[in-house]
């Protein structure tokens, strides 16, 4: 008999909760969302309300990785800023509860658009949302972290540096092949790795938009969600991760824009995307792109590459584990497709 190693004990979790969280009722069911590819997420249904409930996934894990607790610390920070966050309720660090440690927060009922071309919208339709998705990063990039008790949520130094090292500690501690392109790739970021410029910002780390819960009817963003790389950076982490992956092609496991006309698709192009956000920002221009760029294929491939190990180790939350496991191959050759057009 096959054990579901991601399904939750509801009583457990009733007599648990019932203590924790004012008012939570009588649960009826915990059901795990399809989407996703890091901490396994449930909808938890009450007599009254709902709630959703993450994870750590079961089974050994990488260091520093699935961190819900940075989760529920940044977005409890965030709860009165211009930055929309779900409300969250209550962490559990007790990993006797249900395995390993969980949080609980506010259920959104919103939209969410897992590709970037939103083939289901009308063409004047796309380009509120990508607006609206651009104000949100630069505020986001705007917070005061010393006034939200942030301060202390990122090292000091080098953002680039410490992810880089980060990152390839990562993804050498997932490899499972040798791959010349992420060798090369991880070369080339050390040797243009560009000085600190003592920018510091609060860094989604997975900015993207099926990250995000849309108004059911507005192109309004309810909820920012999945702030499990959070950390003090580098704000052009998370404008040039955004933009990397509207580049991947239209057919992917993470797909993107490809060849495809922007304008045609009534969405922003990279540039006019880059100027608005910079018009937000009141900044004039952002530098080092390439490198920033390249960074967030790498960051990516690592990342992928980390679900691929995790699903052969039969350790992956969502079903399609090993078809995002391939896009490591397509994302190292996309970023040295980009060097060699750039240098």
């Amino acid at each position: 008999m096959t054990i579901d190693k991601h399904k939750l004990d509801t009583d457990v979790l009733q007599g648990y909760l019932q203590d924790k969280v004012y008012g939570f009722g009588q649960l009826q069911s915990a059901e795990k969302f399809a989407g996703g590819q890091s901490n396994p997420t449930f909808l938890l249904t009450t007599d009254n309300s709902q709630y959703v409930l993450r994870r750590k996934p079961p089974g050994k894990l990488l260091p520093s990785a699935h961190a819900v607790d940075r989760e529920y610390k940044v977005m409890s920070a965030l709860a009165d800023t211009d930055v929309p966050v779900p409300k969250v309720v209550h962490l559990c660090e007790d990993d006797a509860v249900i395995g390993s440690m969980f949080y609980i927060m506010e259920h959104i009922a919103g939209r969410i658009f897992w590709d970037a071309k939103l083939p289901d919208l009308a063409k004047d339709q796309r380009g509120p949302l990508y607006d609206e998705m651009n104000r949100v990063l630069a505020a986001l990039h705007s917070v005061d972290v010393e006034a939200v008790g942030l301060a202390d949520y990122g090292k000091p130094g080098n953002f680039f540096a410490r992810q880089l090292s980060r990152w390839t500690k990562q993804y050498r501690a997932a490899e499972t092949e040798t791959l010349s392109d992420m060798d090369n790739l991880i070369s080339w970021l050390e040797e243009a790795l560009p000085e600190d410029d003592g920018q510091v910002a609060l860094a989604h780390g997975d900015f993207r938009m099926d990250n995000m819960l849309f108004h059911p009817t507005e192109p309004k963003i309810l909820g920012l969600i999945d702030w499990e790389l959070s950390t003090l950076g580098h704000p052009l982490s998370d404008l040039a991760y955004q933009c990397m992956q509207w580049r991947l092609p239209e057919q992917a496991p993470i797909p993107g824009f490809g060849s495809l006309n922007r304008n045609d698709l009534g969405v922003p192009t990279e540039e006019e995307y880059i100027a608005q956000y910079c018009q937000r920002r009141g900044i004039e221009k952002v530098d080092n792109w390439v490198f920033g760029l390249a960074f967030s294929f790498f960051r990516l491939a690592s990342i992928a590459q980390g679900v691929k190990k995790r699903a052969m180790d039969g350790n992956a939350s969502n079903a399609k584990a090993k078809e995002v496991g391939q896009a490591v191959y397509i994302l190292a050759a996309m970023a040295n497709a980009l060097i060699k057009e750039n240098t």
